[in-house]
């Protein structure tokens, strides 16, 4: 979501901790089944936080899922109400935080030199140094990285101290450089946790086509006659279905393909069908757009938990339910890559929709919070350089080579070339996703 602006690149040891190369499709909470009851020198190593983009992994899958679509060409509609927005970007630093932490304290309790903990990117706000670790706020808060003395040019520690990070043993390092994912991962159990033992769980029941529960002033829909409420039941001729992941992004394509074209929605309206005819106006890309929040159509209730032992049980099958569609939609996304790129988003798209969830309701926003810190650890494995995965990669290959490093030169060339991916594809979705913001294209 962030891209590392710092100026002194990641040494061969860095690691980012999430350029999360996917589609943000939804954010709202997805909702368990349970039954109702009654450089090139580099002089710093560092392990940085960097998020490029992030999808919500939740493609439905076999459990039913509560969405609220957030697609270039609809209402992002997340940035109307500042404490919203507040909200959405203190859950993302939160985040990141429990990340850099992870990586931190492992080092530290092991003994291992550190030199910098830093949140966010860029110049420094504020610092102050304790015990010969330097804790800052950066001018650029989404991101965050843990920096230790190994290369550095300045530091007093000998090169061949056995408590730099580059001289522990293997085991030591795999532990340093897994610790943030495993904190992510933690963390996000117990945001669930929270929440059933808080507020109890979310469920659903489904009904028939995809509703629209806002409606923009002065859009396309809105002129036509479409008003918050209304249920979408078919498009141009062709009912929608009862259920599944897809109903919300079959309507919102068509919108998007017929750019000043009449189309025409079967709405349901309290007990009533009509047939509404709206011509989408057209977006700076040529896109379709109308102006509406779409999300499927479910009812949404509660269960609380009757005793400890359901809120470990509820709570285990929740997290377990989110991982298992995260893994599942990383997979559909490298499969079908040709259709995902164009839908990969960044840092704004991800804020704009973690603040329409934190308007909605506090459900939406632990599930947000909890799936973030799932897509964070998952994509950071991936053994890409600038990834934590890429430097577990390198750590593996030293392991398979009877602890031979490979030249400090070539681990530098991979890593920093997956820096400067990382940076080149966060600028661009940073610009991208800015200009698909309604009140930016209205400025347009």
């Amino acid at each position: 979501m962030i891209i590392n602006l710092s100026s002194s690149p990641p040494a061969s040891s860095s690691s980012s901790s999430a350029s999360c190369l996917s589609r943000l499709a939804s954010s709202k909470a997805p909702i368990s089944e349970f039954p109702l009851r009654s450089k090139s020198q580099i002089s710093k190593s560092s392990l940085h936080c960097s998020f490029s983009s992030l999808r919500l992994f939740k493609n439905g899958g076999r459990r039913k899922r509560f969405k609220l679509q957030a697609i270039g060409g609809l209402d992002f509609g997340g940035f109307e109400g500042a404490q919203s927005v507040l909200e959405a970007a203190g859950v993302l630093t939160a985040i990141i935080i429990v990340h850099e932490s992870g990586h931190f304290l492992a080092a530290y309790l092991q003994g291992i030199h550190v030199s910098k903990f830093a949140v966010g990117f860029g110049p420094i706000l504020a610092k102050f140094n304790s015990k010969n670790v330097e804790y800052s706020i950066r001018a650029f808060p989404l991101g965050g990285f843990v920096g230790f003395p190994d290369n550095d040019p300045d530091s007093d520690i000998p090169p061949d101290d056995k408590n730099l990070l580059k001289n522990r043993p293997i085991f030591d390092r795999v532990l340093v450089i897994s610790a943030g994912v495993i904190a992510n991962i933690v963390f996000a159990y117990v945001i669930i946790f929270t929440q059933v033992l808080s507020v109890g769980l979310p469920v659903q029941e489904a009904f028939p086509g995809v509703l629209v529960p806002d409606v923009r002033p002065f859009s396309a829909a809105s002129r036509d006659g479409i008003i918050p409420g209304d249920v979408i039941l078919g498009v141009n001729g062709i009912e929608l279905g009862k259920t599944g992941p897809n109903l919300v992004s079959e309507v919102v394509d068509v919108i998007k393909n017929s750019p000043k074209r009449s189309v025409l929605l079967k709405i349901g309206r309290g007990k009533q069908n009509v047939d509404v005819y709206v011509t989408p106006d057209m977006n700076t890309d040529g896109t379709g757009r109308i102006g509406v929040q779409l999300t499927p159509n479910y009812k949404l209730s509660k269960v609380s938990p009757r005793n400890i032992f359901e809120v470990f049980s509820f709570s285990g099958r929740e997290f377990w339910g989110l991982t298992y569609n995260v893994l599942d939609s990383l997979k559909q996304t490298f499969l079908n890559f040709s259709q995902t790129a164009s839908k990969v988003s960044g840092p704004v798209a991800i804020i704009a929709v973690g603040a329409e969830v934190a308007k909605s309701n506090i459900d939406g926003l632990y599930q947000f919070a909890a799936l973030l810190n799932l897509n964070l650890a998952v994509i950071n494995l991936l053994p890409l350089p600038a990834l934590d995965g890429g430097s577990l990669a390198l750590i593996l290959i030293e392991a398979a080579r009877g602890g031979r490093k490979l030249p400090l030169e070539l681990e530098q060339r991979i890593m920093s070339s997956g820096i400067m991916f990382v940076i080149i594809l966060g600028l661009f979705l940073l610009v991208r996703d800015t200009l698909n913001l309604d009140f930016i294209k209205d400025l347009l």
